[in-house]
């Protein structure tokens, strides 16, 4: 099995039952494609970088997951691609350094609150 993280940005203009609805919608492709979430994370409205369609800030997501095989990642590009509220989007295979990082930052976060 690979891990994988995957970071979408939405659009601003999205209402919060929206961005709930996003996000469980990708998590629900993930499961029915034989991949099991293992962490998510809302960053909520940030700055972008540069502009987006016009747009300057969006709502960031990131969720850690595990499949058997890379076709997963296909499918979920194409869902987000599909999706006119994702703005952006990136996945990768993280490899083992990247996995114990992730961890680490996991139990940081959890640490704090």
């Amino acid at each position: 099995m690979n891990t994988y993280e995957t970071v979408f940005i939405a659009s601003p203009v999205v209402a919060e039952a929206a961005l709930a609805e996003m996000e469980s919608k990708f998590q629900g492709l993930l499961a029915e494609n034989g991949a099991t979430v293992e962490h998510t994370e809302s960053w909520g409205l940030r700055k972008l970088a540069y502009p987006i369609a016009k747009k300057s800030t969006g709502y960031y997501f990131l969720m850690q997951f595990s499949a058997p095989d890379g076709t997963i990642i296909e499918k979920l590009e194409t869902a987000y691609r599909r999706d006119e509220r994702v703005i952006r989007f990136l996945t990768f295979r993280l490899d083992k350094d990247a996995i114990e990082y992730a961890a680490k930052r996991r139990e940081k976060i959890s640490n704090k609150n």
